[in-house]
């Protein structure tokens, strides 16, 4: 249960710290003093996002921070889950600074808005008048029903079961869509790969075969320079070589004399031989060099391939070549073996059908338990409200496929008077119907619900006399098994509270802020008094206000 709400800096509310105990409450005041403030704020903690337009002072950030009881509540797991330390009282707090950063924490610990409002959901249900909308939607419709089905567990295994049917049914669309594609390019893929799979590249080839086709394109050119070289080198007449020879061996007469001449005989020598190695490598060369007309024209045509290749891959090497051929072959063996694969996925998605039709039959098993209760429950919450002719119907059909929660499609029929037909919500309840349709639907699903806390905004608007005394009962009723807060206008409401607030605004140098108080014995009576005589208090009143609080 909620025990304590702090707000700083938000809205009307320049700082505001209010203790709630467990039972009936309700919260009073003039339209405008702030009461729904609170809620917006207390909304906050539980996982709203934030706006930094609610900043009482643009300059500050804003604080708003909830103590929650929390030991009744079987949360440990949850706090486990989300690796938070548990205690039994939780406090949540959210800051919103100016320039709109917001953050929020679990128990000091940081948390994104998410793990808030998973804490949230299972700590306060906040209801408003305009949450009357939504009893026409089928989404709401189906929780009421399985707020109160037997058997829980059967939904989170749906559920489970679901998403692994998703899972499977879209990779099996995928893999499909993916196969086609392939199977249309599978002819021109396979060309493709043929071409490349035929010149049997080889990594480097290009290089060698570009280099040697050089060498034969001027073998002549080449052969003559080396024949020219050798000759000067070794087989002239007057040969370099041979007078090398000469210089050196006239120079080891007279290296003893002197280090120079010694270094310079050296390097005659080291010269005499480096050039007579030179002449040999020129001669093995000459000797190598050959035109071949019929090797230059295979390398011509091979190179022209893989140019014509490599242009219409727009690529520039082999390597590049040989990497598309691998991918062609990945893709070729994919369309072979995709079919194998969208087999096996489509017996796995029989089998999760299989268990999805079983969990949805005994889903709709349970809904038609929980609807039939839920029929009789509302029925007679209605008639204690004032309304004895109506009528709730649940009405359940089967869909022709999978949704999200079973194979059940749910619609609300309604019928206010005796002898009428039952209809949608929306075309036979009005407002005042709905918001007690509403509220009896609540006191059922929350009389069976672990929630500890449910907020009612106004939500008794629109009711006055006898039927506000019988929705205040029936807000008594509640509270014996939660806490219950109601922000109301009526009298009726407030005399049946435990605990009566008090929201009033107060201007302070020309500054209007929101207070709160929690009233004692005969401030109570004075406000219902004032309720009940547009303020100003009588002893008419006064014994009226009594009388309603007996």
């Amino acid at each position: 249960m909620l025990k304590q709400l702090y707000i700083e800096n938000y809205a009307l509310i320049q700082q505001l710290d209010v203790r709630f105990d467990p039972g009936f409450s309700v919260i009073t005041g003039e339209t405008g003093a702030g009461k729904s403030i609170m809620l917006g704020a207390l909304a906050l903690i539980l996982g709203q996002r934030a706006d930094t337009q609610v900043l009482f002072d643009k300059e500050k950030k804003c604080v708003i921070e909830g103590v929650f009881d929390i030991k009744k509540l079987n949360l440990r797991s949850f706090f486990d889950a989300e690796g938070l330390d548990y205690d039994d009282h939780v406090i949540l707090r959210r800051e919103i600074s100016p320039v709109g950063k917001s953050r929020a924490f679990i128990n000091d610990t940081p948390v994104n808005l998410i793990q808030m409002k998973d804490l949230g959901d299972h700590l306060v249900d906040i209801h408003s008048q305009h949450q009357t909308l939504t009893l026409n939607d089928s989404d709401f419709q189906m929780n009421v029903v399985d707020a109160l089905i037997e058997h829980p567990e059967h939904l989170e295994k749906y559920k489970e079961s679901y998403k692994k049917y998703k899972t499977l049914s879209q990779e099996i669309s995928t893999l499909k869509a993916h196969e086609q594609q392939l199977k249309d390019e599978q002819d021109y893929l396979s060309f493709l790969f043929t071409e490349l799979e035929e010149l049997k590249l080889q990594a480097g080839e290009q290089e060698t075969m570009e280099q040697e086709l050089e060498v034969m394109r001027h073998a002549e050119e080449i052969k003559g320079v080396l024949f020219q070289a050798a000759n000067q080198l070794s087989e002239g007449e007057q040969n370099m070589l041979q007078s090398l020879s000469e210089i050196d061996h006239a120079f080891r007469k007279y290296q003893q004399i002197s280090e120079e001449l010694k270094n310079i005989s050296e390097r005659f020598h080291s010269a005499f031989v480096e050039l007579k190695d030179l002449s040999s490598e020129v001669n093995e060369m000459a000797d190598n060099v050959n035109f071949d007309a019929e090797k230059q024209q295979m390398y011509e045509e091979r190179l022209d391939k893989i140019y014509r290749l490599q242009a219409k891959h727009h690529v520039q090497t082999i390597d590049e070549l040989l990497q598309i051929q691998n991918d062609l072959s990945g893709k070729l063996v994919d369309i072979t073996t995709s079919s194998e694969k969208i087999e096996r996925l489509e017996q796995e998605l029989q089998i999760v059908e299989k268990t999805l039709s079983e969990l949805a039959s005994v889903l709709s098993a349970d809904r038609k338990k929980s609807s039939a209760h839920i029929e009789q429950e509302v029925t007679q919450v209605l008639k204690s409200l004032g309304m004895p002719e109506a009528h709730l119907h649940l009405q359940l059909a089967e869909s022709d496929h999978f949704l999200s929660n079973g194979k059940d499609r749910i619609r609300f029929l309604f019928n206010a008077n005796a002898g009428g037909e039952q209809k949608e919500l929306g075309k036979v309840a009005s407002g005042g119907e709905l918001s007690r349709l509403m509220l009896a639907i609540k006191s059922v699903i929350n009389s069976q619900s672990i929630l500890p806390t449910i907020i009612f905004d106004e939500i008794d608007t629109g009711v006055s006399g006898d039927i506000a005394g019988k929705v205040s009962m029936l807000m008594q009723k509640m509270a014996e098994n939660m806490q219950v807060i109601v922000i109301t206008h009526l009298p009726q409401m407030a005399a049946k509270a435990t605990y009566h607030y008090r929201v009033y605004k107060k201007n302070m140098d020309g500054v209007t802020r929101s207070e709160i108080k929690k009233l004692n014995n005969d401030e109570h009576l004075q406000a219902i008094a004032g309720m009940l005589s547009n303020e100003v208090v009588t002893d008419a009143a006064i014994h009226a206000a009594k009388e309603l609080m007996k």
